[in-house]
């Protein structure tokens, strides 16, 4: 029997992304065996304010993920993500295949809040990167009182659980280069197109 593909997909904003992303990704290709993970940047997110554009963001993303043949960027037309909306159209993207979703620690507590939650978890796989402020059990705690279980869950510390998006934001617009979590080519990419740089 043919072996079903095993196909990563970390959601987010990545804005920019930055080391601790790529590290995240890596790390799970071989916690749960993946054939590759997709990162897949959200257009306009609901909760976050002043996101640098769509555009700019897949950019930096296509250049750092070109030194890694089993991460790779996609995008949908969606503005932004719905379990309703979004999960169907990842299924049609990759019939055969078994999804599994990536997500930083944050992400736990609130997950059962989200609309069609069941409906999410319900078949699915989770990877969870535990971040500096978390920890393991009491996310396994969380984990526990959702209604609905899913197919499995694998919780891993990260490499860098302190590194986001906003320590590498401020490095950019103060010029700070040597600050860990920033990527050559997301700085370069940055550089040329002025991005997160205060005109103040």
């Amino acid at each position: 029997m043919k072996k079903r593909p095993r196909i990563g997909i970390y959601a987010g904003t990545f804005n920019p992304v930055h080391s601790g992303h790529i590290a995240f990704a890596l790390q799970a290709i071989q916690a749960v065996r993946l054939d590759k993970v997709c990162f897949l940047p959200e257009r306009q997110p609901r909760a976050k304010q002043e996101v640098e554009h769509f555009g700019h963001r897949m950019g930096m993303l296509r250049q750092a993920l070109k030194p890694h043949p089993r991460l790779e960027a996609m995008e949908l037309v969606d503005v932004n993500f719905s379990v309703k909306r979004t999960l169907p159209q990842l299924r049609q993207k990759f019939p055969g295949s078994q999804l599994i979703f990536l997500f930083g620690s944050d992400i736990v507590p609130g997950l059962a809040g989200w609309p069609y939650a069941d409906q999410f978890l319900e078949g699915n796989e989770l990877v969870i990167g535990v971040r500096s402020r978390d920890k393991r059990e009491d996310l396994r705690a969380i984990i526990e009182t959702w209604k609905t279980q899913p197919t499995s869950v694998t919780i891993f510390d990260s490499y860098a659980p302190d590194i986001s998006s906003g320590i590498v934001r401020e490095a950019l617009r103060t010029g700070q280069a040597a600050t860990p979590g920033l990527l050559k080519s997301v700085e370069r990419y940055s550089d040329r197109h002025w991005l997160y740089v205060s005109l103040a």
